[in-house]
């Protein structure tokens, strides 16, 4: 096991009717801003119970947070929150809005253009506090330091992390998913999925906890994933599916291991592209990733075939094709196709996506960062 520091500073409030302890949560005298999307949490009873809550406070309301948060509109909220002197900010939805705001806390002190957080790894000394309620339990970004954003004019998809920016609180009612349409109720599982398997299908360090964490989530997923979609009022099922992807992306099962995230960063290029889904992007890259690096990823894999998929092949290819095969009709199981022509992309896009990965610097992804620009192609060409 690999030496590592882990704290993670974000208290969860986990369960039905949690909403109603903002009214604890936010500090006292607090200018709050609540920031949401498209309007979704109107319609299902969460805005009401979060106005509820803030009954007594000084708040404001932001919306129209877009699914892969726009540069253009956050810079919009930053202008509301000097404004009013915010001085809290409380996203109300998925990991979307989750994100957004916290490039909005992050780029409210900061001196220059706030995109080169992201373009430039331009470091920030302070960010304003946040707290947030969840409601599509996906990227686990409620627990963590971690945001994508998109800039809409140069169709771009950059990421930042920073410890500034992990919520002091996170409010995880899964009745609020109820109400969630199957696709996203399937882009939050297969999220979640690719977010262990980025940490955990490396190669072994003999981190026993770890794995067992990250193989328990990932069995949860598989089990809880598809009776999400059949039985969407379940609270047990709904219950683990939120929690296993907060536990995926939380730090705890990072820690002491080598990482991946060429499938995510791969994936971004294609959602700054083609406008596909997060998730989308996830199935298609990651079983081409698994394929193509088979030779260097063979002892996890191996691994992740029998004890995840109880796999007992006595070929050690033949085990690793069907954890592959596994990998992909789970997803596909899902409703989420595993090719780029599953969502109508053909191969004459794949130069453009390399040219982009060039152009963010993404020269050596992978955990042994031998994930070329020409690696990426011929991975993108399996996925086709």
């Amino acid at each position: 096991m690999q030496n590592f520091t882990f704290s993670n500073p974000t208290k969860i409030v986990f369960g039905e009717g949690q909403i109603k302890e903002i009214a604890n949560l936010v500090p006292a005298g607090a200018r709050i801003l609540v920031t949401y999307g498209g309007g979704s949490i109107k319609k299902n009873g969460v805005y009401d119970q979060v106005v509820k809550a803030l009954e007594g406070k000084t708040w404001f309301e932001f919306s129209g947070i877009e699914p892969n948060p726009h540069y253009e509109t956050l810079m919009k909220a930053v202008e509301l929150v000097k404004k009013e002197k915010i001085d809290f900010l409380l996203p109300v939805g998925g990991g979307s809005v989750i994100d957004g705001t916290k490039l909005i806390a992050a780029a409210v002190n900061f001196e220059g253009e706030p995109w080169d957080i992201m373009a430039k790894h331009q470091p920030f000394f302070s960010a304003l506090p946040i707290g947030c309620v969840l409601t599509l339990p996906a990227t686990g970004t409620e627990s963590n330091g971690n945001s994508v954003i998109t800039k809409a004019a140069t169709q771009e998809k950059l990421s930042f992390g920073s410890p500034l920016v992990y919520p002091q609180f996170a409010i995880l009612d899964p009745t609020t998913t109820y109400s969630l349409p199957p696709r996203q109720i399937a882009n939050g599982a297969v999220d979640a999925f690719v977010h262990i398997m980025e940490q955990y299908l490396t190669y072994p360090v003999d981190a026993k906890v770890q794995d067992r964490f990250a193989e328990g989530l990932l069995m949860t997923l598989i089990e809880e994933g598809p009776r999400s979609l059949k039985e969407p009022t379940n609270y047990a099922v709904r219950a683990n599916v939120m929690w296993a992807a907060t536990m995926a992306l939380n730090g705890l099962i990072g820690v002491g291991v080598p990482q991946d995230w060429a499938t995510h960063m791969i994936g971004h290029e294609l959602t700054a592209m083609h406008g596909l889904d997060h998730a989308q992007t996830l199935a298609v890259v990651l079983p081409a990733v698994m394929q193509h690096q088979r030779d260097k990823k063979r002892a996890k894999l191996l691994q992740y075939g029998r004890r995840v998929w109880n796999l007992n092949h006595a070929d050690e290819d033949a085990l690793i094709d069907a954890a592959i095969a596994a990998t992909k009709n789970f997803f596909e199981q899902m409703g989420t196709p595993t090719t780029l022509s599953g969502y109508g992309v053909g191969r004459d896009s794949i130069p453009k996506l390399v040219d982009m990965l060039v152009k963010h610097e993404l020269l050596a992804l992978g955990e042994h960062g031998v994930i070329t620009p020409e690696v990426s192609r011929e991975i993108l060409e399996l996925a086709a």
